[in-house]
């Protein structure tokens, strides 16, 4: 805006587009942009000039632009609330940014950075007992975390644990109650994730499962999405009958499961990020 636009308006203010300028113009949450917004915006990018408000001539600002947003902009288009003509002129490259239930690998190592910022604004240097450790990323990277706040979910949940930590140490008590606060915010106990297995196997494959053997695969399909290694993935499936068997060798049990449906775990992790990276919906 230029001086005396309205008031309060005691000098001129560039804005964002003009001091873009000749360089890079980052939006987040495009689509929670006005429809006048939209429309100054998308002159801004065919005609690099836009009229500043309160101002008599216009100014020209030649930038790229880099837009994203958790929103589904072509529905948004259907419904009136984003301009079509601005989706096509943005919808020039498409990235995908999955959120956390699909990246569940990155959980453990995020797990130890919130720890350490929660160090550095408090003073206070907390950790887990490695029961308590166990107990959390075993219900963190099975499917019924939904995780649908992202990492600002993992950000509170580690501030609740450390901030009532006693003696600095979170403990297996704390862990089962703060996942029974969870699973009661998030609205489940346990939520499989849906249509990994229509990803996965083949239709010949789908239609010779019974109900029963279909949800289960669905769940473990989505706890090995988000466990690192086959080994992980095995002591978080079977955490509980590992204890009564002599001797233990998870991941070959688990190995020999995904090989009664044609799934080996050599490819099974790139296929999954395929088919993630295809549902995902972040544009820019």
């Amino acid at each position: 805006h230029v001086k005396g636009a309205f008031t309060g308006a005691v000098r001129d203010r560039p804005g964002l587009l003009l001091s873009a300028n000749g360089g890079l113009l980052v939006l987040d949450e495009i689509g929670e942009l006005g429809l006048d917004e939209q429309a100054m915006l998308l002159r801004a990018l065919e005609e690099k000039r836009f009229l500043p408000l309160g101002a008599d001539r216009e100014v020209s600002s030649d930038f790229q632009l880099i837009a994203g947003t958790n929103r589904d902009l072509a529905t948004r288009v259907r419904d009136g609330q984003f301009r079509d003509d601005l989706l096509s002129r943005i919808n020039l490259w498409t990235f995908t940014l999955p959120g956390l239930a699909d990246r569940r690998e990155d959980i453990e190592p995020n797990l130890d950075y919130e720890l350490d910022q929660f160090r550095r604004r408090t003073g206070t240097a907390v950790t887990f007992s490695r029961e308590a450790r166990d107990e959390f990323l075993a219900f963190a990277i099975s499917s019924s975390a939904r995780w649908p706040g992202n990492f600002r979910d993992l950000n509170a949940v580690t501030t609740r644990l450390a901030t009532l930590a006693p003696a600095g140490r979170v403990t297996v008590d704390q862990v089962k109650a703060e996942v029974a606060h969870l699973k009661a915010a998030w609205g489940t106990s346990v939520r499989p994730d849906r249509g990994l297995v229509d990803r996965l196997l083949t239709p010949d494959a789908i239609e010779g499962l019974d109900r029963f053997d279909r949800v289960q695969l669905e769940d473990v399909l989505g706890v090995c999405r988000g466990a690192p290694t086959l080994s992980a993935a095995g002591r978080a499936l079977f955490e509980r009958s590992r204890a009564k068997r002599k001797i233990a060798n998870d991941a070959d049990r688990l190995r020999k499961y995904l090989a009664r449906f044609g799934l080996e775990w050599g490819d099974l992790k790139e296929r999954l990020r395929q088919a993630e990276f295809r549902s995902s919906n972040f544009e820019v």
